[in-house]
């Protein structure tokens, strides 16, 4: 019989999950759809480009907002039960409320597996080749960027001159080691400029102490010069860290050659352990939903206990934003910023469950 009502349980359980992520998901698209029209609309592009280029974004939206859903599918797992007195079975059976988180928390654990090894690296792929496509209909998109081991290369076009850079290495928010060739559009060079260091924190670049090589001459300036750009610390970091667009192996290999370049790796570590810890994340929210739903008094609407739930999931989410900002600044450290979130809330997952057993 306990076998049974285990079926039971996880299918109605992954029944309300799978409900829930297509709605998301459709809502996600339908967002989606009017942004690239709105992108796409002085673009030669097909018409059915917008839809495509939705399809591919709304499985990383989805990816952003499954806390949430999670949560909700609980509660909405436990109302059903509750609307159907079929939580009565646990007690007929001999079995206490224990038993139900227990096997709601294993069932969201595999499903945060489920989310790491099979979800995500076909997320990060649609997400990629939506940026990809998005990069060719860029307004920008003559401006160009890579990473190599030789660091940072940007094409940049300002007033009708080419500039092509290179920086050696990145301490955000500055470039280091750069050189800077400056061209016309008949590509003949203009000059070069070097420095040891530039500030890119803006659009506005401060080339500190530069040395500029022109006719023949070498010419050192005792100060900053200012270079416009098109480019700033942002806008690179966003270029090169589109994160969710690679996968979990890929994201080790990228840390592994920032290492080798000296750029730093925070970003990284922050989104890899935001990715790995999903199974704990989801079986501590799900707990926090049983939590919830089992203390509902008769005189108590579920819509006011389900509006609790996305309330509590909302300051959560607000919550680990603020931590994540704390660990990308250096004030505490990338593995407590993602943890500390996690343990305040099992403490007070364990706080609630200490008298969940009476009801």
């Amino acid at each position: 019989m306990v076998k049974t009502l285990d079926r039971y349980f996880i299918s109605l359980f992954f029944k309300k999950l799978l409900l829930l992520s297509i709605i998301f998901f459709s809502l996600s698209f339908t967002l989606t759809i009017f942004e690239e029209i709105t992108f796409l609309s002085d673009s030669p592009s097909a018409f059915y480009l917008p839809f495509i280029l939705a399809i591919f974004n709304a499985p990383t939206t989805l990816l952003e907002i499954f806390p949430f859903v999670i949560l909700i599918a609980a509660q909405l797992f436990y109302i059903d039960l509750i609307k159907k007195k079929e939580n009565e079975l646990i007690k007929i059976n001999n079995l206490n409320n224990f038993y139900l988180i227990r096997l709601l928390a294993l069932c969201s654990f595999v499903f945060g597996v489920i989310i790491i090894t099979l979800y995500y690296p076909i997320s990060s792929k649609l997400k990629f080749i939506y940026s990809d496509i998005k990069n060719v209909y860029s307004d920008d998109g003559k401006y160009l960027k890579h990473l190599n081991d030789n660091g940072i290369w940007i094409k940049d076009e300002f007033n009708n001159e080419i500039y092509i850079i290179n920086g050696a290495s990145k301490n955000d928010p500055f470039l280091e080691d750069v050189l800077i060739s400056k061209f016309n559009n008949d590509f003949e060079l203009i000059e070069n400029i070097f420095s040891k260091k530039v500030d890119i924190s803006t659009n506005k670049w401060a080339i500190e102490n530069p040395t500029i090589f022109k006719d023949n001459r070498q010419i050192q300036l005792e100060r900053t010069l200012i270079f416009n750009s098109h480019f700033n610390i942002g806008k690179i970091n966003s270029t090169f860290r589109n994160l969710n667009s690679f996968n979990l192996f890929q994201l080790i290999d990228i840390k592994k050659e920032n290492m080798l370049l000296g750029y730093s790796s925070q970003d990284i570590d922050l989104h890899f352990l935001k990715i790995v810890s999903l199974p704990i994340y989801f079986s501590i929210l799900v707990i926090i939903s049983s939590i919830i739903m089992l203390n509902i008094k008769k005189n108590k609407p579920h819509i006011f206990h389900v509006l609790l739930g996305i309330s509590l999931s909302v300051i959560i989410y607000y919550i680990n934003n603020i931590f994540n900002v704390f660990g990308l600044t250096n004030k505490i450290p990338i593995y407590l910023s993602i943890f500390f979130p996690m343990i305040l809330l099992s403490i007070i997952s364990m706080i609630g469950l200490i008298r969940i057993n009476e009801k």
